[in-house]
């Protein structure tokens, strides 16, 4: 199997070189991340400037490329300019959970829609801000997982979520609702962010929100690029 492996916390992110040294049991595995620390930046791209696209050698002794862009820049690069055939997209392993409503701004899941684009498989992964440990414990327990059920055949791109202390317990959720927002503080004539958990808890185990943060669950939610309204699309062919 041909792996490429990306992240949004940039090629030092600690999740990251875990993840690599861990998918070098599945094959032949290559990192095309970002330079630079790029979360938040959701799924978009740069098409005004050119890119530098840097070689370097990267603690897990595989094969490793930066890029002055974001994860979906990053999965582009990889693809496209470097023209590798890979098998499996790898996104993360990120530092803080990719839950509810605010996956739409993850970098990290943004690198793994990117690849489904050019029909590639793919699977995010994040965790905590505090610890990476439960992550790196569960990662053969999770691939097991997907074999075992065969995620991969059933779906293009998947969203999982590590608690930092977990039950161990996989579970196959959906989106769930708000999980985080922000207020805004004025200091020195600027606007700055200052992120807040609105998540109203809840023991509904079908929802990631729920199954990480209350139950303490593996989540591994499907996810898609397609942005159709579903419920009024319905509707409207209805009313014809």
């Amino acid at each position: 199997m041909r792996i490429c492996i990306t992240n949004d916390d940039s090629i030092h992110g600690e999740g990251l070189l875990i993840l690599a040294n861990w998918a070098k049991k599945l094959g032949e595995v290559t990192i095309v991340a970002p330079k630079e620390q790029q979360s938040g930046k959701s799924h978009s791209i740069e098409f005004h400037h050119g890119f530098t696209v840097e070689k370097v050698s990267h603690p897990s002794g595989v094969e490793a490329y930066t890029v002055d862009s974001t994860p979906a820049d990053c999965v582009r690069i990889a693809l496209l300019a470097l023209k590798k055939p890979f098998d499996l997209l790898l996104s993360g392993i990120n530092c803080g959970y990719n839950l509810g409503r605010e996956i739409i701004y993850s970098g990290t899941v943004g690198a793994a829609l990117e690849a489904t684009v050019h029909g590639v498989k793919s699977i995010a992964l994040s965790t905590g801000f505090d610890t990476f440990s439960a992550a790196e414990q569960y990662l053969d327990d999770l691939w097991h997982f997907f074999q075992e059920h065969r995620l991969l055949e059933k779906g293009d791109a998947w969203n999982v979520n590590f608690p930092e202390e977990t039950d161990g317990k996989i579970l196959i959720t959906r989106q769930g609702g708000p999980f985080y927002s922000d207020d805004f503080v004025w200091k020195d004539n600027k606007v700055y962010a200052s992120g807040k958990c609105v998540w109203p808890e809840s023991d509904d185990m079908q929802y990631d929100t729920n199954a990480v943060l209350s139950g303490m669950h593996i989540s591994v939610t499907p996810i898609c690029n397609d942005r159709t309204d579903e419920k009024a699309f319905s509707l409207l062919k209805q009313n014809k």
